[in-house]
């Protein structure tokens, strides 16, 4: 059985971002449910807000490395944060672009066959779970099976520790449980 590769990433590019320390908590939870984690920092795949005439006359540079680090992945786990109950423009932009065929690929190929979780860090009590829903609703619509099991950390300006953990025990068990759940599913449709 191929080990599965599971490529984890938050929805934001700001360095202190909670959902960045959210997304590493989570990598490392990949790699204790047995899979292979890369963590991903999208600041670092700049991409121009996405737009039909811009896709015309060429496809972003850094855009064929980030199709590439998908289609390598059996599986994407997403901290997602929240904007005024949303998905944030970044995290839009990624998908989109990413969407869009190269000449010679499938449509929605970097998608295809793809297992997602979704979690979310938030100061505020819901944690980021109403972006959840539209995050959710996206990936279904471009092919990705996502997982049932998702976890929101409400109050997460307080929720990790200085070595970047967790500290509730409740908390770390949902995220644990989302990336065992894409880690095991992903394994099953990668046998």
């Amino acid at each position: 059985m191929t080990t599965p590769r599971i490529l984890v990433f938050a929805g934001s590019a700001r360095s202190a971002s909670l959902n960045k320390r959210l997304a590493a908590a989570a990598a490392r939870a990949v790699q204790a449910a047995g899979a292979h984690a890369t963590l991903l920092d999208l600041r670092d795949f700049e991409l121009p807000l996405y737009d039909g005439d811009l896709e015309q006359r060429g496809l972003p540079p850094k855009l064929a490395e980030l199709k590439a680090l998908f289609k390598q992945h059996h599986g994407l786990l997403l901290a997602c944060p929240e904007y005024n109950g949303s998905i944030t423009p970044l995290l839009k932009n990624t998908l989109d672009w990413v969407s869009r065929p190269a000449p010679g690929e499938k449509p929605l190929e970097c998608y295809e066959g793809k297992v997602a979780g979704l979690l979310a860090a938030s100061p505020g009590a819901l944690g980021g779970l109403r972006g959840l829903v539209h995050v959710r609703a996206i990936l279904g619509g471009i092919r990705v099976l996502v997982v049932p099991e998702q976890a929101a950390i409400g109050g997460a300006n307080k929720a990790f520790d200085e070595q970047g953990e967790l500290v509730d025990e409740k908390q770390r068990a949902s995220v644990n449980a989302v990336a065992g759940a894409v880690v095991r599913l992903a394994a099953k449709l990668n046998a």
